[in-house]
């Protein structure tokens, strides 16, 4: 069998190009390999991401303004690469080969900030308090040099690795097998298990050891916990169903828009003669399982032959003439836009926990006892404390109780389970206002324990709404783009970040307007003096709008969804369609 054959016929291949075997390939006995990598990477880069500004502040001396932009540049560039990513995975490399290549460059970037770190060339001078503090020089030259090309190496490593770890895994079921679809949902949590656990590793275990051996032990052993990721993701090789990559996937999203903007003044026509049906191109993939839908009407225009060829499809060109089945393909990328768009308020919540919400626990009473004192930053592990108790939990009680009640075998869809974690991300805000207005009435100091059921509910929200929106991005009926489109589940982190402080920096200028002194809510640089419990209503508001908003383009979704079907035909009658069929174009 050629390759050519084996893209159209959508076959899995083993290591060495063959085709999978049943019996030997995938399941949940191979994504146990897939996730012991996502638990160490995750492991290795948030023990580098959380205490980076240390580092780059400290050992670096950049000016603390210029260190909080690196360290926000940095988590930014992970994610949007994470795109890229997707694209070479979905169109030239394939999943598999695409991890162990910008796996191992994730790697050489944590051994080289290891080594930087370690050695004293090629950092600046430490910096003496009794020197004057223009000695006391940031990084520059071939130091910085060194420095920005280990983190972006990491950057890069980590952006392209972290979408296909989730779809990888996903490949390892078969679609046919009933058994094995029950079990995609399983998997689903059981990846964001194993991020919990990394997660709290990172925050408890890697950063006390950063913090009380240095960064060169804390570097080192986030490249030991990356090294035994690529070993477990290398030592499953023999039992992964890889999935073939399908040629670029923006060619023929670029074909349809070229076709229905060249035929935009055509009329749609039931007469099948004037219709291009879905047909395999060379060295793609068939898109048959898709069906006609009525959105994006516009697009249908693309398969509309010319009068003048009548039906000789081969003598219009692809960027003129596209199948039915191609533009239902676009249709579909076209239609997670508006989901994903709803998770980006979601993540700017995301963004206060780990910014706003830290400052209001300093300003707290850190003590638990008298010789134990609760690190602020510390209080980002609370979630992960609860997650890797509560989604076992959920997999082992909730879901057979739900999958018992509605039929699915996921227990709920992942527009519902998406829907939940939307609505309860609002309790979270609105915990940390009431928290905020308390802690700055009180005559003494509140304890930091206050601020934990904020963290505890945005924690269950996370479960539903990150695991949701995984699910809901790689059972989209899009043949070749499951890497591409649950990339975008990380680019909603890039844009939650961005809008934040977008929203920061417009409700100070609003605001200043309305208070005495031309001050902002956020502007006084003192909890105390701001009005932070204001700022969470704010966002608690735009959480509430933004699930009614979701409501809506979920239910628009799942009216007008493209799902899997029959090849497409087009009407049997020369006159116009009959009853109840609908016309193709």
């Amino acid at each position: 069998m050629d390759i050519e054959t084996r893209l159209t016929q959508g076959v899995y291949l083993d290591w060495r190009g063959r085709p999978c075997k049943p019996t030997k390939h995938g399941g949940m006995r191979a994504t146990l390999f897939v996730l012991g990598i996502q638990a160490f990477e995750i492991m290795a880069i948030a023990a580098v991401g959380n205490n980076l500004i240390t580092y780059v502040f400290n050992e670096m001396h950049f000016s603390l303004s210029k260190s909080a932009n690196i360290v926000t540049n940095f988590v930014g560039t992970i994610f949007i690469l994470s795109l890229i990513g997707g694209f070479l995975s979905d169109s030239y490399l394939g999943s598999l080969r695409t991890m162990l290549i910008f796996g191992f460059l994730e790697l050489s970037g944590f051994i080289l900030l290891a080594v930087q770190a370690h050695l004293p060339q090629l950092k600046p001078p430490p910096c003496d308090m009794m020197r004057p503090s223009e000695d006391c020089m940031e990084a520059k030259g071939f130091k910085a040099t060194i420095f920005f090309l280990a983190l972006y190496l990491v950057a890069l490593g980590s952006g392209c690795l972290k979408p296909n770890m989730i779809s990888h895994g996903g490949d390892q079921f078969r679609e046919d097998d009933p058994k094995q679809a029950k079990k995609l949902s399983t998997y689903f949590n059981s990846a964001y298990f194993s991020f919990c656990v990394g997660e709290l590793v990172a925050l408890t275990v890697l950063v006390w050891v950063q913090t009380r051996s240095g960064m060169d032990v804390g570097f080192g052993l986030s490249a030991a916990a990356m090294a035994l990721g690529l070993i477990s993701l290398s030592s499953g090789l023999v039992f992964y169903r890889n999935k073939p990559p399908q040629g670029s996937i923006f060619t023929p999203i670029a074909r349809v828009f070229v076709a229905a903007i060249t035929k935009r003044k055509q009329v749609c026509s039931s007469n099948p003669e004037m219709i291009h049906q879905s047909q395999k191109r060379t060295g793609e993939q068939s898109l048959d399982n898709l069906r006609h839908t009525n959105k994006f009407r516009f697009l249908d225009k693309a398969c509309i032959k010319a009068a003048k060829d009548g039906s000789n499809d081969k003598e219009e060109s692809p960027w003129r003439l596209c199948t039915v089945a191609e533009i239902e393909h676009v249709k579909v990328v076209l239609s997670v836009i508006p989901i994903f768009a709803c998770t980006i308020v979601f993540n700017t919540i995301l963004a206060q926990l780990q910014t706003f919400s830290v400052q209001q626990g300093s300003s707290m009473n850190t003590h638990l006892t008298t010789s134990f004192n609760v690190p602020p930053a510390s209080l980002q592990s609370i979630p992960y404390m609860m997650l890797i108790v509560l989604v076992p939990v959920y997999e082992a009680a909730a879901v057979p109780l739900l999958r018992s009640l509605t039929g699915n075998p996921a227990g709920i869809t992942p527009l519902q389970r998406i829907g939940v974690g939307l609505f309860t991300a609002t309790f979270s805000m609105v915990t940390a206002a009431v928290v905020e207005k308390r802690r700055r009435e009180a005559a003494q100091q509140l304890s930091i324990l206050w601020i934990a059921p904020q963290f505890l509910i945005f924690g269950l929200s996370e479960m539903f709404t990150a695991v949701g929106l995984i699910e809901f991005f790689y059972k989209q009926p899009s043949a070749g783009t499951q890497s591409f489109l649950t990339a975008m589940t990380y680019c909603s982190y890039s844009f939650g970040f961005f809008f934040s402080s977008l929203l920061v920096s417009l409700v100070n200028k609003i605001t200043s307007l309305t208070r005495s002194g031309n001050r902002g809510w956020l502007s006084e640089n003192d909890l105390n003096k701001d009005r932070l419990d204001l700022f969470y209503w704010l966002l608690a508001a735009l959480s509430l709008l933004n699930f009614f908003n979701y409501l809506f383009w979920a239910r628009w979704y799942s009216t007008t969804s493209v799902t899997p079907s029959l090849p497409i035909k087009a009407p049997r009658t020369v006159n116009g369609p009959s009853a109840g069929e609908d016309e193709a174009c």
